[in-house]
């Protein structure tokens, strides 16, 4: 991913949290020069200093296989917003797109035991759906191994994080004042989360 020096972010913390906030990302293969994308929820977490992801795709999916011993990317992004030259102070100005995204990089590994699904998927609930994990652990056992049976669990431990956020970090203070007020008025949420992200950021 392209980011100017200006746009870069390398605190992980700060990337893990807006993984696991924008937690449905889409995972790229390459297969034969093709590449292929899924879009799928994924589970955001941290074991001895690295950053592990983990999901699972229809085992109908031709791309599950793609990403055995692979090298994989998958993007994190949400939120954006359009920003009107209206709010420079230079009449001889452009519009742009104020946005966040982290591009992570690692090798594919099948989960492929009844144990490591069993938990991929109790996890996954734990941490989408805490409320039905009651429910799915009195469902009958058949049902789970059937489910199970068609998906494909896998993870992926991250080897190299790229985190962009342009959030109009070249704009003088009163420009980036003028899009926070109008973003943070907007009915839409994308733009009052980017006019958030501007406001704590640290010039």
């Amino acid at each position: 991913m392209y980011i100017p020096a200006l746009n870069k972010f390398d605190d992980q913390l700060e990337a893990v949290s807006f993984m696991q906030r924008y937690s449905f990302a889409t995972i790229v293969t390459v297969k034969h020069g093709v590449p292929a994308a899924t879009h799928l929820p994924f589970i955001v977490t941290q074991k001895d200093g690295n950053i592990v992801l983990k999901s699972h795709f229809a085992k109908a999916n031709p791309q599950s296989s793609d990403i055995i011993n692979s090298r994989v990317l998958v993007i994190f992004t949400e939120p954006h917003a359009y920003i009107s030259p209206k709010h420079y102070e230079k009449e001889e100005s452009v519009p742009t797109w104020n946005y966040l995204a982290v591009h992570a990089y690692g090798n594919g590994i099948l989960l492929d035991s009844e144990a490591d699904k069993t938990a991929l998927l109790k996890e996954s609930i734990e941490c989408f759906d805490a409320g039905y994990l009651n429910q799915w652990d009195g469902l009958p056992n058949a049902f789970k191994q059937n489910t199970m049976k068609g998906i494909v669990a896998f993870e992926i431990t991250v080897d190299d994080l790229q985190a962009k956020k342009k959030l109009s970090q070249n704009r003088s203070e009163k420009e980036r004042e003028n899009i926070i007020g109008e973003l943070k008025n907007s009915v839409a949420s994308n733009e009052k989360d980017i006019a958030d992200y501007m406001s704590s950021l640290k010039l």
